[in-house]
């Protein structure tokens, strides 16, 4: 007698969820991720804010996907390109991608139960699946063990860090926070947002059945991880003790030293310093006690 197969739930159309998609200059690997998006169960709105492209990426989005909607603000805004988006959406959820990355069938729908049902949710961190084999991110295990563990009226363990193009977030809490911080444009720029929206008593957790897929190309960007440590300390010193900014400062300029990328990113950093004094607002105590536990036991989320 043949073995029952397991039905596989049905997924409808699901009208919670916009998924916003920032690029520049990526044309052919964001047709690809459109057409992925496009085939989704859930049938998401998808808004695309296009940095300032030279490659003719706001026309091929016209022809190819006319069901996108295409934002092109005349500039590369970087990663607060993401909050244009997320205020023209009109959904309680907006789902991010990047022009290399989408998300599996179902977790829409799944993301937006998971929000449903918790109120304090403001943004969730998915799992991440790497490349054509989809294999498991490192990142999903740090996440998964974070040492700030449950709350009662969260879903999965906390986090004060995630992945931008692997994340859900609640519309209003996302734009009460302010979205993406300019001073960071790009590069790192997820834990200031993650400080942010825990600041104003927003939950922040990682829900590993919902997951993203991310095909990147071409490896790590070239002074990714210089600007990386610069906005770590831009971030300390907008939301941070003197002594935590004076840390990651201290190890730029040790990096600096030794690294051209590093000394540029330096120079970067020297620049925006006076705006990010200008904004800075220390967190509250039970906040900066997470970072700071976090800190302590040497995880970066």
């Amino acid at each position: 007698m043949p073995s029952e197969v397991p039905e596989v739930p049905a997924v409808s159309p699901d009208a919670r969820v916009t998924v916003v998609v920032i690029t520049h200059n990526r044309r052919v690997q964001l047709l690809h991720t459109l057409d992925r998006l496009a085939a989704l169960p859930e049938e998401p709105p998808v808004i695309v804010v296009d940095n300032a492209s030279t490659d003719g990426t706001p026309d091929a989005v016209a022809e190819h996907h006319p069901r996108a909607t295409v934002l092109t603000p005349g500039r590369n805004l970087g990663a607060p390109g993401r909050t244009l988006g997320v205020r023209r959406a009109t959904t309680p959820y907006v789902a991010f991608s990047d022009d290399d990355s989408w998300w599996e069938p179902g977790s829409l729908e799944r993301a937006a139960d998971v929000l449903d049902r918790h109120d304090r949710l403001g943004l969730l961190a998915a799992g991440v699946h790497v490349g054509p084999r989809g294999e498991a991110d490192p990142l999903n295990g740090r996440l998964a063990t974070s040492p700030l563990g449950l709350a009662g009226d969260l879903p999965g363990p906390q986090v004060l860090g995630f992945l931008a193009c692997a994340a859900v977030a609640r519309r209003d809490a996302y734009l009460e926070a302010g979205g993406y911080h300019p001073i960071l444009f790009l590069g790192g720029e997820e834990t200031l947002l993650a400080y942010d929206l825990a600041a104003r008593g927003w939950g922040v957790c990682h829900c590993p059945d919902v997951v993203a897929v991310h095909c990147p190309t071409g490896g790590v960007r070239p002074g990714r991880p210089a600007v990386q440590r610069r906005n770590a300390a831009l971030t300390a010193w907008m939301r941070r003790p003197l002594p935590v900014a004076v840390r990651h400062t201290r190890e730029l300029v040790m990096e600096a030293r030794r690294n051209p990328e590093a000394r540029t990113a330096l120079r970067e950093m020297i620049k925006r310093l006076p705006a990010a004094l200008s904004e800075r607002r220390l967190l509250p105590a039970a906040v900066e006690a997470a970072a700071r536990r976090l800190d302590r036991e040497g995880f970066p989320v």
